[in-house]
């Protein structure tokens, strides 16, 4: 049976003064504050919490009794061995770019007829951001990816000079002899870069959101770069056999004017 289908309305308003924010990161963990001893002084019977966005609840604990909207099932918590002590933040795991939003915690007070009442406690404004990121390498190295959170499903390429998107890597997809996913982390490995590696790469989860992107340059060390300028600017041998016959030929026509010089 679900806690919050037996809640009578809200017992107050939501003030605006007690509005947190908190940014966090796709895959980090967030912990969205709340404390009741402010709100409610004495500690109640049975601490009885709940948090909810806007639209739905998201968690709610009785005693040994626990609900977990499930987009956020496995994901969230209020430690019981804190609760009774006044804290009744909320511990969202794996965080993710949906997860942006306000939300607002309740404790849960027995009324009259073994009614609960639901008493205000905090509002919390959590802003989950996506991981940016610049990264060269060099030609025959490796790029590492990270997936950031076991979410991510995708991984998109846009080149250099394109503006077409394509498919790299689908969550599932079995490893190749250039791509291939960690068995253990959440990373994907790019091997044997080249020039055409060079652009952006997007890691996004399953609803198309960001989860990270990637700027990719790839670039020869600069002793490669001198010794293939020297290549490509070294004499030909038929320039070196020019250049000799050219000589001799000079060297001739000098010694034929100075014998004629001479006599």
């Amino acid at each position: 049976m679900f806690l919050y289908y037996l809640l009578l309305p809200d017992s107050s308003s939501l003030p605006s003064t007690r509005s947190l924010s908190i940014t966090s990161m796709v895959g980090s963990q967030a912990v969205l504050p709340c404390s009741w001893k402010d709100r409610l002084g004495e500690a109640p019977a049975f601490c009885h919490v709940q948090w909810a966005t806007l639209s739905d609840t998201v968690f709610e604990q009785r005693g040994d009794d626990r609900y977990q909207a499930a987009e956020f099932r496995g994901r969230v918590k209020v430690p019981e061995e804190q609760l009774g002590s006044g804290d009744c933040s909320l511990i969202i795991s794996d965080v993710q770019i949906g997860d942006t939003g306000r939300y607002e915690s309740f404790m849960v007070v027995d009324g009259q007829r073994s009614r609960g009442t639901r008493v205000f406690i905090q509002s919390v404004k959590l802003s989950v951001f996506d991981h940016k990121s610049h990264q060269s390498g060099r030609p025959g190295g490796d790029l590492v990816v990270d997936l950031h959170t076991p979410r991510s499903v995708r991984l998109v390429f846009q080149g250099r000079n394109s503006s077409v998107w394509s498919d790299m890597w689908m969550r599932g997809d079995k490893n190749t002899w250039r791509l291939e996913k960690h068995p253990l982390l959440e990373q994907l490995t790019i091997r044997n870069l080249k020039r055409s590696d060079e652009g952006t790469y997007k890691v996004l989860d399953g609803q198309g959101l960001a989860v990270s992107t990637v700027q990719l340059s790839v670039e020869e060390n600069s002793t490669a770069a001198r010794v293939n300028l020297m290549l490509e600017n070294r004499p030909t041998d038929a320039a070196v056999h020019s250049s000799c016959s050219h000589l001799l030929l000079v060297s001739l026509l000098v010694w034929s004017f100075h014998i004629l010089h001479v006599f």
